[in-house]
């Protein structure tokens, strides 16, 4: 039976994961007329158009987003099922998390985890977006969103946030009544995400859970990260609503203090997860009990 050219496929998949000829281009290192060339040889060879092209417009028909979701999986169980050969080797593990987690959480512990597992060398590879989860570069992640199927996923925390803020305004608030005292200095708001609509959505969840609203006449700061918004906030710039898992020991002592009010859940829980073809190797077992004996 005669197959479609892999290159073909492999463009196509490039092409429809990154919705650009452009970057598809960029990221297989070849030119953007090879790459349309690669795709326009497999709608001839399926007799189907796998995308919409109105202009600078580029998506997926349905037949092409059938495809696509068909030649994903194939070609990641393709990869992982190679690179378990290739990679299987004792001692040396890639995880991938965001930057605030690493930052914060892992970090601080894995002095721990070193004295536990010498034998293990833990390489982190911190990303800011769920779309840079790529299972080529990592063995194995810690995110929000785990695949529903073909994966180990293990529930590491919940997120909750709370409002903190630096020792020097802490000191002018303490004995104020709250929430009224906090309206007294900025806010330092987080935008999780660009699909994000309005200004404080973090302080209007959190004011709502609380029963009470927030002022209209506060002054709002915008960050665009939480860990920006958690340095301004040490610095006695205003008061910010952080995770739970940011607030270490070692935290307290570098100038910031939790308020004494209520913790808002976010809906958001934390999984540490990897592939169900390393199930069996004793390194991702070690970790992912390691990261679960840091959560109880």
């Amino acid at each position: 039976m005669k197959l479609p050219p892999l290159r073909a496929i492999q463009c196509f998949e490039s092409v429809a994961r990154l919705n650009s000829f452009s970057k598809a281009a960029e990221s297989l290192n070849v030119t953007q007329s090879a790459v349309s060339h690669q795709v326009r040889t497999l709608e001839e060879y399926l007799g189907e158009a796998l995308f919409y092209r109105q202009g600078r417009t580029l998506s997926l028909t349905d037949i092409g987003a059938r495809y696509f979701t068909e030649v994903n999986q194939s070609l990641t169980t393709l990869s992982n099922t190679s690179q378990a050969i290739r990679h299987d080797k004792p001692g040396h593990i890639r995880l991938a998390l965001y930057s605030s987690v690493a930052v914060n959480w892992l970090i601080p512990r894995l002095e721990n985890f070193r004295e536990q597992h010498p034998e293990i060398e833990l390489t982190l590879n911190m990303v800011t977006d769920q779309d840079d989860y790529n299972e080529q570069c990592s063995d194995c992640f810690i995110t929000v969103n785990p695949p529903k199927r073909n994966v180990v996923s293990k529930l590491l925390f919940a997120e909750k946030l709370f409002p903190v803020c630096g020792q020097k305004l802490w000191a002018e608030i303490k004995d104020q009544p709250l929430p009224e005292a906090l309206w007294q200095h900025p806010i330092l708001s987080v935008k999780y995400s660009d699909r994000s609509e309005g200004t404080a959505n973090d302080w209007l969840k959190w004011c709502k859970a609380g029963g009470f609203e927030l002022p209209s006449e506060v002054k709002i700061n915008q960050f665009s990260h939480v860990l920006l918004a958690a340095q301004a906030a040490r610095y006695n710039l205003g008061i910010t609503l952080t995770d739970n898992y940011m607030m270490l020991e070692q935290t307290h002592q570098q100038n910031l203090v939790k308020i004494p009010m209520h913790e808002l859940l976010t809906g958001d829980s934390f999984y540490f997860f990897y592939n169900d073809l390393k199930s069996n190797q004793p390194d991702i077992i070690k970790l992912s009990r390691w990261l679960e004996s840091q959560c109880l």
